[in-house]
């Protein structure tokens, strides 16, 4: 099983999150593209609006690309469906299973992650619970979801100073705005349009978010040591 490890880097690592629609198949080009271009730690498929056999075909396509490179294939949403098509985790949002439920179904070693908005409390109950990340967003405007919740960098900065869990930043994030989030602490940069609609191509969009980790990296801070 694949995991998020945070524990061997000093920067912050890219978090691929699939577009809501797409054909699997063709979708799969640009997956390897992606991967391609340099360092991911995982891929979430996120398909809000489509059915669970759709889901799953998308998921039987996708789950192998990811993880012969290494790369955590996490669910959205839906625990069920993680246990069922052996993924590497899911990821839980606030009107989602709740952590326990999905705990539950992955057991103790596959990847639970929890939104928590722009809430200290919310994060902080995940990760006394046992979450293996938490997620704080949205940071900047996004196209691709209406963000209920601001989250300022600050509180990436109090998170990194205040346990060892990994936190993940969301929303509307780019190779242009995403230096402050790394600076501040970010393990995790989720990102979307950033990368499947980069004007270059999604190769050299991960290769410019390197990039970007690289400049702006941790250096002699470390990175904090992850559960998983």
């Amino acid at each position: 099983m694949i995991s998020l490890d945070a524990e061997s880097r000093a920067t912050t690592r890219l978090y691929l999150i699939t577009p809501p629609r797409l054909d699997p198949e063709r979708f799969a080009e640009d997956l390897a593209l992606a991967l391609s271009g340099g360092d991911v730690a995982s891929l979430q498929l996120r398909l809000k609006d489509a059915g669970d056999d759709a889901i799953r075909r998308a998921a039987r396509i996708l789950k192998p690309i990811a993880q012969d490179r290494g790369v955590a294939f996490i669910m959205n949403d839906r625990p069920d469906l993680a246990a069922e098509l052996d993924c590497d985790g899911v990821h839980v949002g606030e009107e989602d299973a709740s952590y326990e439920e999905a705990r539950r179904l992955l057991g103790p070693e596959r990847i639970v992650g929890v939104t928590c908005g722009a809430s200290r409390d919310r994060a902080v109950t995940a990760a006394e619970a046992g979450a293996d990340y938490v997620a704080f967003g949205a940071f900047f405007p996004s196209a691709t979801k209406a963000a209920k919740h601001r989250a300022d960098p600050e509180i990436l900065a109090w998170w990194s100073e205040t346990t060892i869990v990994p936190c993940c930043a969301i929303g509307g994030i780019s190779q242009e705005n995403c230096g402050p989030l790394v600076e501040a602490g970010a393990d995790f940069l989720a990102v979307i349009s950033a990368v499947w609609d980069y004007p270059l191509g999604p190769a050299a969009a991960v290769r410019d978010f390197n990039a970007v980790f690289a400049r702006y990296g941790r250096g002699d801070l470390g990175a904090k040591p992850g559960k998983a």
